[in-house]
This record gives C-alpha cells, sequence and structure tokens, in this order.
C-alpha cells in the first residue's frame, strides 16, 4: 500500500473532467434552485468535497483497487493506535468499564445553544439501536458508523469493490476507507437534520450575530453541526478502543446500554406518561407501576369496563409489551445455545482434542443492525424530502413541469416523526398490536386514509423486508469478516487442528463446512429478521422495539461468551493464535 502522496501514481489528465462536471453541477443547481448565499456556499462545498473523492478515486493508476487512491486522506484521520502485543484482561476490563462510563455522560451532555423544545428527532422511532440520545452529543448515535459499514460491504461484497479481505495491504485500505466514509456519513447526516429539525435557541442566536451580524441563525446552526461532527466522531473512537483494547464491539455494548437502560426505566418508572398528576387517564409510565396503580385505585367495575383493556394492550407499556420482551430475552437465550460443534485434534498433539461451533445464530445480530439502520434512513430522507419540497424543484419539462414525488415517498402530519403514507409508511417499523391487530376490531385504529388491506399489506412488506434484508446482510457480513467456509478452513488449518477421518487440507475442510456454514447463515439472518419484526409486531416495554431487545440480548450474551474466552486465553496462551488474539 502506498504509503504517502508522493509514491501514489495518477492520471492527473482525469482532473479535468472532473472540474468541468463540478462547474457545471454548481451553477446547474444556482440556476434551477436558486439558493441564498449560505445554501450556495454549503452545497458548493459538499459538492467539492465529493468531487475531489471522484477525483482521487478515478485518478489512480497504481497496482490494486482504486480506494488506494483514498489513502493520502484516509490514512490522516484521527484513529485509535492499535496495541502492539496482548493487552492484559484486567486492562480490557478497565477500558470497557470506562467507556460505557463515558457514553452515559455524553448522553447527557446536551447539545450547547439548541432550543430542546424545539427539537424534532427524525430517529425517534429507531432510537434504541441508533444507540443515542435526543439532543445530545449522542444525537446521530451509532447511524453515520453503520451506514458506512453497510455501504462498504454491499461494495465489497458485490465486487464492484476489489479487495481481499484475506490480505493485510487490502483490509488495511478497507478500514482506513470506511473511517472515511463515516466521516462523510456524519456530515451528510447532520447538516440536514440541523438545518431542518434541530433549532437553535434565540439566545445562543443572538450571541452569534453579535460575532457575526446578519449571520447569527446561520452561524449557530454551523456551530450546532460542528457538535454533532464531535460528538459522532467520538463514538467512532470510542468504538475503535473497544475493538482494540477492550472486549468485543463498541456498538454493540452502545446498543445493549441504551436498550437496557430503556427496559429497565420502561418496567419501573413510577413518574406519569404525561405532565400533570397522576389519572386514570394519565397513569405511570412504567409497566409494573401502571399496573399497580390500575388494581390499588379503580373499583372492580372500572377494571372491567376498561381497566384491564389498558392494564394488557394500551400504551405506554402495556403487560403484553413486557411479555413479549421476556418472551425474546428466553427465545434469544436458547437460539444462541443451539449450535453444531465439529470435532477437531491436533496433528501433532496426541490427545489434544477440541470443537468448533456453528452456532444457529451464525451471523449474530449484525444483520439486524444493518436493516434497521437502512430503514431508520429511509424515514429520514423521505422526511426530509417532504418537509422541504426537495422535488419540487427538479424540471421535467423546464422550470414549469416541475413535480413532487415526496408524498409517493412518504408524507407525514404534523410534527409527527412516524409516516403517514407512501412508500416510507409501508416500511416504517410496526410499533406494537396498536398498529395492525386492533384494526380489525375497530376502525378507530387505523391510520386516518387507509383502509384495512392497506395495513394488511404493510405487515407483509415490513415482515419481507426485515427477514430478506437481514439474510442478505448476513450474507455479506460472513463474507466480508473471514467467517466463510473457506477462511474458517484456512483458520483451522493453520492452527493445527484437523477433523478426524478427514484428510489435513483446507479443501477438504472448506467441503466439510460448506454442509453446514451457508444454510445456517441463512437461517441466521431469517430468524433474527423474523424474531425482530415480530416483536415488533407485538411491542416491547420502553419503546425500544423488538430489534432493540433481540439485539440487547444477543449482545449481552455474546460480551459474556467474549470475556469467557478472554479469560481462558489468559490462562491458556496457546489458545490466543486459534481465537485470532494476539
Amino acid at each position: 500500500m502506498p504509503e504517502d502522496e508522493e509514491k501514489i501514481q495518477r492520471n492527473w489528465l482525469v482532473s479535468v473532467p472532473v472540474v468541468i462536471a463540478f462547474i457545471i453541477t454548481v451553477f446547474g443547481y444556482n440556476y434551477i434552485v436558486k439558493p441564498d448565499t449560505t445554501g450556495l456556499i454549503i452545497i458548493t462545498s459538499v459538492f467539492g468535497f465529493l468531487y475531489i473523492f471522484a477525483f482521487l478515486l478515478l485518478s489512480y493508476k497504481g497496482e490494486g483497487s482504486m480506494l488506494y487512491g483514498l489513502h493520502s486522506i484516509s490514512s490522516r484521520l484521527p484513529s485509535v493506535k492499535k496495541p502492539d502485543g496482548h493487552v492484559h484482561f484486567r486492562t480490557k476490563m478497565i477500558w470497557l468499564v470506562l467507556i460505557l462510563t463515558l457514553y452515559f455522560v455524553l448522553t447527557n451532555v446536551m447539545i450547547y445553544g439548541l432550543d430542546q423544545q424545539k427539537t424534532v428527532d427524525l430517529f425517534e422511532s429507531y432510537r434504541a439501536i441508533m444507540a443515542g440520545a435526543q439532543g445530545s452529543l449522542m444525537h446521530l448515535g451509532i447511524g453515520p458508523i453503520v451506514t458506512g459499514s453497510i455501504i462498504m460491504q454491499l461494495f465489497v461484497g458485490a465486487k464492484i469493490i476489489k479487495l481481499d479481505l484475506k490480505k493485510d495491504e487490502d483490509k488495511a485500505v478497507y478500514q482506513s476507507v470506511q473511517k472515511l466514509l463515516v466521516v462523510i456519513m456524519i456530515v451528510v447526516e447532520a447538516v440536514p437534520q440541523v438545518y431542518g429539525y434541530l433549532t437553535p435557541s434565540k439566545t445562543f442566536e443572538g450571541s452569534m450575530n453579535a460575532l457575526s451580524p446578519g449571520n447569527g441563525a446561520n452561524l449557530a446552526k454551523f456551530m450546532i453541526v460542528l457538535q454533532l461532527c464531535f460528538g459522532s466522531y467520538l463514538v467512532f473512537l470510542m468504538d475503535e478502543v473497544v475493538s482494540k483494547w477492550g472486549i468485543g464491539s463498541g456498538i454493540s455494548l452502545f446498543i445493549a446500554a441504551g436498550v437496557a437502560e430503556s427496559i429497565f426505566t420502561g418496567t419501573l418508572n413510577w413518574m406519569p406518561a404525561s405532565a400533570g398528576p397522576l389519572s386514570y387517564s394519565n397513569p405511570p409510565s412504567g409497566t409494573l407501576p401502571k399496573t399497580f396503580y390500575y388494581f390499588t385505585t379503580l373499583s372492580s367495575q372500572q377494571m372491567t369496563s376498561g381497566g384491564y383493556e389498558r392494564i394488557l394492550i394500551m400504551p405506554p407499556n402495556p403487560m403484553i409489551a413486557l411479555a413479549s420482551t421476556i418472551g425474546i430475552f428466553f427465545f434469544v437465550t436458547y437460539a444462541e445455545s443451539c449450535r453444531i460443534e465439529l470435532p477437531l485434534a491436533h496433528e501433532g498433539a496426541r490427545g489434544a482434542r477440541g470443537r468448533y461451533p456453528i452456532r444457529l445464530i451464525y451471523a449474530s445480530n449484525i444483520p439486524v443492525i444493518l436493516i434497521a439502520a437502512v430503514l431508520a434512513n429511509v424515514s429520514m430522507f423521505s422526511m426530509l424530502f417532504w418537509s422541504n419540497d426537495f422535488f419540487m424543484n427538479l424540471p421535467i419539462v423546464g422550470r414549469e413541469g416541475a413535480y413532487s414525488i415526496s408524498p409517493w415517498i412518504g408524507y407525514y402530519s404534523g410534527t409527527d416523526t412516524r409516516p403517514a403514507g407512501g412508500l416510507a409508511w409501508y416500511l416504517h417499523s410496526i410499533n406494537g398490536i396498536g398498529d395492525w391487530l386492533l384494526p380489525f376490531f375497530s376502525a378507530s385504529y387505523i391510520t386516518p386514509g387507509k383502509a384495512l388491506w392497506q395495513v394488511v399489506i404493510k405487515i407483509f412488506v415490513f415482515l419481507g423486508v426485515m427477514i430478506i434484508g437481514s439474510i442478505l446482510f448476513a450474507k455479506f457480513w460472513i463474507e466480508t469478516t473471514n467467517m466463510g467456509s473457506e477462511a474458517v478452513a484456512e483458520q483451522i488449518q493453520d492452527s493445527g487442528m484437523q477433523i478426524p477421518g478427514f484428510r489435513r487440507d483446507p479443501r477438504v475442510l472448506k467441503r466439510v463446512l460448506d454442509r453446514y456454514i451457508p444454510v445456517v447463515t441463512v437461517l441466521s439472518g431469517a430468524i433474527v429478521g423474523g424474531l425482530a419484526a415480530t416483536a415488533d409486531l407485538i411491542g416491547t416495554v420502553g419503546s425500544t422495539s423488538g430489534t432493540g431487545v433481540l439485539l440487547a440480548v444477543g449482545i449481552m450474551i455474546q460480551t459474556y461468551e467474549a470475556i469467557g474466552r478472554e479469560q481462558m486465553m489468559e490462562m491458556h496462551p496457546m489458545l490466543r493464535g486459534f481465537f485470532g488474539g494476539e
């Protein structure tokens, strides 16, 4: 891999069409949209960065993938240094606790200058899996990181980007470019939210106007964008610290922490659901306090005429949601214990035997994170298009032919961040039985403007997208993380182990593993996708969504097992090579 810009071979003639394309784009946008000065500066900066990246990619003419052309930028981004040798188990646990503590602290550090009363959370329905907190430095959560990972996986998995992740150089390029893509996605997600839904306070605008008269509002928004970018990149660095110096994945750790907090408050919170004193229509928001409140304050007649209905199925946090959450916990725990164990024997040490486990949930919970992130971005951009009339300025026949397809993509009602129609409505997560089962019994529960047959289609579309999307991402994830049959066969071969009764050859091992890994990959993707969607249909406590509960349970189980492996490697250093340790 090239070590600096001077060693990268480039075709500088590519700069000519790139510059021409940039000029045409900026002038064309200015002619069609006619933005103000601030808008023109923002758009020019965005397109400028995009065309610089295009030049760096297209002008590279050395060996290997074109992504090597981005090395001059991606290699200079701040990152966490990888440890030179083995990190002691106690040190890893200390880093794990410190990063988790820092995460909770940052979720309570509010963005300076933001009007919290006017803030609209585009990720409200997906907040549990975005691992963030509304209006804080963690507002974007892990969204940019996951989106960047999705894009890289799709391009590598589809062979659009030709990288061999078994080679150290290609793997380093993959990781550095993914880091660069995360930075881009931070800006892509931060700017539209600040200029549409995160409103600066009048006081902050006034102080900024004192620094730059006439530009106080734009300068205030720019400062909020910087805070969002800082917080999001800090999340990325925290994830690197956990991955390199701790145990497991920082992203998974943040998701589990956020979901656990939501489940705890959704189950035990005694505060009323809305502002005001406790009453029949404004009970405690937690499942158990709400149940206790109704049983101790309502008569038997009141309970039979509506009290049991409120306890069992009516939001917030009904008992059926608590039962669903507990059911997911036990099901995931059982599924994680289901596995096929291939017997292994060491070639040189007689009597040394082991097993290679192939879990039923082989692709873990990563596919659900990825498909949920895709749906969250669909929801976010559909609301952006709708609220800003994005498509109103796209000409078909001159300016007279301008039209809008944003209602087809998704439209909303009032300040609600849940789509009320369009494609986004069919793809949006279902929030408990009130969204799909109760409409079959009473038309009052049906979304205004929708028919019962549309509710049925929404159920099948949502289930299909979650299951099929999880299967596809499971296959991509297995191939890009060296968990496929060929990669596992080489790992077993390099560790000195073999399957008894078979010739010690990676090709033979691959044929044996091909009987299990491809099938289990599809099954694991379908199971986690279907389970998450089903849990959304039933509902969960704390508004965590079925995906969030599924992820939290799986992450806690995997973290517990990872801690066990680390302790085992600490006691038996010879096992580090087999588990991929240092």
